[in-house]
């Protein structure tokens, strides 16, 4: 499996990194592309964000989405390098788990 391929795979297995920082929950995502000046950076600078945090455009108690209220959504939540950052360490958690659950299920690796 691509690099590329793999990472959505872990970001979908995630669910949306603030529904987990904020509340504790899975929910499903969207892959939300990190910009700088204005263009993506790459596939790999990405973070899952379910529809509400992504795109949903609310503003409101509950939810403040990405677009179009990227200052508001960043003051809420920290700034989308700041959940890539949090999301490359949970995905590494995820896949050292995935590799000891393997381990533990074939110790002998047949």
């Amino acid at each position: 499996m691509k690099e590329r391929e793999r990472w959505f795979a872990d970001l979908v297995e995630l669910g949306c990194i603030v529904c987990l920082n904020e509340y504790g929950l899975k929910s499903p995502p969207d892959i939300h592309h990190i910009h700088k000046n204005s263009r993506r950076v790459s596939d790999l600078h990405t973070i899952p964000l379910c529809y509400y945090h992504h795109r949903a455009g609310l503003n409101n108690d509950t939810y403040a989405s990405r677009h179009p209220w990227k200052k508001e959504f960043e003051k809420r939540y920290g700034s989308e390098w700041d959940l890539w950052e949090r999301t490359k360490e949970l995905v590494e958690e995820q896949r050292l788990n995935a590799q000891i659950t393997t381990q533990q299920a074939d110790p002998l690796g047949k």
